[in-house]
């Protein structure tokens, strides 16, 4: 909603602040009733001039604007005493709870974090500071790729899902990037490039089914069931990681065919980017599309 409705960084952030002030937040975000596990939502807003972080607990909330240099977000709050806007009862809020006496600098993460909790944060933190400015898309897709440091999850329980790498170049004249892998588990997926432009080929092969009136999430008492919301790129891509997993030559064979692929994305992604020339939509309007179909094709 917040993309929906807002055309920079800030006006989403109003957005959202609106809509938790309106209708809160919380329940459980696992479909069934298999296990139950809520959160206080965290969000990094960025568009091609500056960034937010913005932490919330309850309907309370802090924010930071971010003009330069690297940011992370995770399960852990991550501000402090730097706090660009706030809610505007937050402050008599906290001190009415007995959580904050007014008479030291109020520390947004110290306050809402259980004890100690607020002390570490971001497993990527430490591999992009390394980069010391010098970030690309491929860095990016290999922090998220990170097993070692548990930026990247792949348990029995928890699952990282569908990864994202976006490329907001601050001249407007240059379009914006988007790399998606549309499958879970960013070490073992093609994170392949979107452009959004008028009239954008739309993509059914990632699209989930549709259950109508049959969705668990539309039948009373909600989410009893838990449905198939595999599309045909998601169904190809758990055959693939099976014969990662059970036949490591052509696993591995496999493995290096989608590499190569991707890097001929972010190659011709890099070419428009550093274009003097305009780009033509018509040039675009079926890049997903595309790529998704060789995936599958490569799948098969």
């Amino acid at each position: 909603l917040a993309l929906e409705r807002g055309s920079t960084a800030k006006e989403a952030l109003d957005v959202i602040v609106a809509l938790l002030e309106e209708h809160g937040q919380g329940g459980n975000y696992y479909e069934d009733a298999s296990s139950c596990h809520a959160f206080q939502s965290a969000f990094l807003i960025v568009d091609r001039n500056e960034a937010w972080v913005l932490e919330t607990s309850g309907k309370y909330w802090a924010a930071e604007k971010i003009t330069e240099g690297v940011k992370c977000i995770c399960n852990q709050l991550s501000l402090t005493t730097k706090i660009d806007a706030e809610h505007p009862e937050l402050r008599d809020y906290v001190r009415s709870q007995g959580w904050w006496s007014g008479d030291t600098d109020f520390n947004f993460s110290e306050v809402f974090s259980l004890a100690d909790d607020h002390l570490a944060c971001c497993s990527g933190r430490e591999s992009l500071e390394k980069q010391s400015g010098d970030v690309s898309a491929q860095t990016m897709i290999d922090v998220l790729r990170d097993k070692d440091s548990g930026v990247c999850v792949d348990s029995e329980s928890f699952l990282t899902t569908a990864s994202i790498v976006s490329v907001l170049p601050q001249d407007s004249s240059f379009p914006c990037v988007h790399y998606f892998t549309g499958t879970p588990d960013p070490s073992r997926s093609v994170f392949k490039p979107f452009i959004f432009v008028d009239d954008v080929k739309l993509v059914p092969k990632v699209q989930s089914p549709s259950f109508g009136d049959d969705d668990p999430a539309k039948k009373i008492p909600r989410f009893q069931e838990k449905p198939d919301r595999r599309h045909d790129l998601y169904k190809a891509h758990e055959w693939a990681r099976s014969l990662l997993e059970n036949d490591q030559d052509k696993g591995q064979k496999l493995m290096r065919i989608m590499l190569d692929l991707e890097k001929q994305g972010l190659e011709a992604m890099e070419d428009i980017l550093t274009r003097t020339e305009i780009l033509d939509p018509a040039e675009v309007v079926d890049l997903f599309y595309d790529c998704v179909d060789t995936e599958l094709k490569f799948f098969k």
